[in-house]
């Protein structure tokens, strides 16, 4: 049996736990499997146009092109070395192999680290209009209700509505804001840091503006962001989450790798996945940029950011194959 039939064996008894990788990844499973299955019935054995098809339906799903050309490969040697012929039976196996390419015999990093003593920081970086503090907003909820005491900080100074946005959510989910009149992020992040080290916080997310038109600034930027963080929290920031929109598809992978060049990314928060049907970017992202994808926005509600399983993710992609 192979890695596929054990991951759906299992989830296809445990629905609740999977119900929203399944709705969240309904647009893209129902044209990626319509189009693996035709191509299954289209050429009953394997040969190059089958190849160079799966290649094109590969990339359309936002798998990215090396990513695909590399998997190819790879597939092409499996087949050759175990006598594959039958292209029905195949379709188990890529789907095995996306997921041996994802893990790659590591243990995936998908989790927070939180600080062991004091406060735990998390940066957010991200260009404009990927729902950067709409993120926060939804991570600050799911910390709530597992009953830590969570500071937002309006580290986004640039950005009209960008303070008010975010004190929204503090309102709305009971968080407390931190702002300043300053147009300097640096001078809110030193208050707050200091304030939640003296009232015992156990969560920090900060906010930060979304530019990206000058990488120079805003690395100068995020440079001294991190110096005041760690004049005041030596470890900190704990996690630096990049925040990509799913929808802008490679584009994000750009981004992800820009961003990679500037600061210390320690995750990826994946928004709008629900909204796309090139839901493969998750595969692009480890294979192309090596940072771990730790959170998926797989709705619009309050509670529909889900902490990433690959397991889940391959499941929600895959069961209908």
């Amino acid at each position: 049996m192979g890695l596929f039939s054990k991951i759906k064996n299992v989830f296809s008894n445990k629905k609740d736990e999977v119900e929203k990788y399944d709705k969240g990844l309904e647009k893209t499973r129902k044209e990626f499997i319509s189009q693996l299955s035709n191509l299954s019935h289209k050429y009953k054995n394997i040969d190059d146009d089958y190849f160079e098809e799966l290649e094109d339906i590969l990339i359309m799903a936002d798998i990215g092109i090396n990513t695909v050309m590399k998997f190819v490969d790879k597939l092409k040697v499996r087949v050759k070395s175990e006598k594959i012929v039958d292209s029905n039976y195949l379709k188990d196996i890529i789907v095995d192999e996306l997921f041996i390419m994802y893990v790659e015999d590591n243990v995936i990093d998908s989790k927070i680290h939180f600080s062991e003593s004091g406060p735990t920081v998390v940066l957010f970086v991200g260009v404009n209009g990927v729902g950067k503090t709409t993120t926060i907003g939804k991570m600050a909820s799911m910390f709530i209700n597992e009953g830590k005491k969570v500071m937002l900080v309006a580290g986004d100074t640039f950005r009209a509505g960008a303070i008010e946005q975010i004190e929204e959510w503090g309102d709305r989910i009971g968080a407390d804001v931190v702002k300043s009149n300053s147009k300097d992020p640096s001078a809110v992040m030193y208050d707050a840091l200091d304030k939640a080290k003296k009232e015992n916080y156990d969560i920090v997310l900060i906010d930060t503006a979304g530019r990206l038109q000058n990488k120079d600034n805003l690395m100068r930027e995020l440079e001294k962001v991190n110096r005041v963080i760690k004049k005041i929290i030596p470890d900190a920031p704990h996690e630096t989450l990049l925040v990509i929109d799913a929808t802008t598809g490679q584009n994000g992978i750009v981004q992800a790798k820009s961003f990679k060049e500037i600061t210390d990314v320690t995750g990826i928060v994946l928004t709008k996945l629900d909204g796309t049907a090139k839901g493969g970017i998750v595969l692009a992202i480890k294979e192309e940029v090596n940072i771990p994808v730790k959170y998926v926005g797989l709705g619009e509600g309050e509670n529909d950011l889900e902490k990433f399983d690959i397991e889940k993710y391959i499941y929600g992609l895959f069961k209908d194959l």
